[in-house]
């Protein structure tokens, strides 16, 4: 937490963009966040809302880090925000950290993947995303 700063976002704002240098991520304390995907010729697709306590962005961990969606805050928002490359300076001198790390963004990941294959299922195909085991 030395390494954290506290932000807001209003209701609205862009936190970041798809495709865009990912230098930060931020863990929720409050309000929440819509993840979306840019959908050519329509809206993006919100694929998933966060709330407190959850890590918002994970491309900053994975090269070339830029942001694989992109987040808005759906309300009032207050959070912790890291600086991306003092955690991985921080991560490179404590493999346990790293590990721990790594792990746990790694289970992010699979979430999200999960969550934006359900929705994206939802909102395109034919029957929906039916029993996704």
């Amino acid at each position: 937490m030395s390494l954290a700063r506290e932000v807001s976002f209003a209701t609205g704002e862009r936190i970041f963009n798809e495709g865009r240098r990912a230098d930060r991520f931020w863990i929720i304390h409050t309000g929440t966040v819509a993840l979306d995907l840019h959908v050519p010729g329509r809206r993006a697709a919100v694929i998933e809302t966060l709330g407190a306590g959850e890590l918002l962005g994970w491309s900053w961990l994975i090269p070339p880090q830029h942001w694989h969606l992109g987040a808005e805050a759906s309300s009032p928002v207050r959070a912790y925000e890291f600086d991306a490359a003092a955690v991985r300076e921080l991560c490179g001198k404590d493999p346990v950290l790293d590990h721990t790390m790594c792990i746990y963004v790694a289970g992010v990941i699979a979430d999200r993947l999960r969550n934006a294959r359900m929705r994206l299922l939802d909102l395109y195909a034919p029957y929906g995303a039916g029993q996704v085991p």
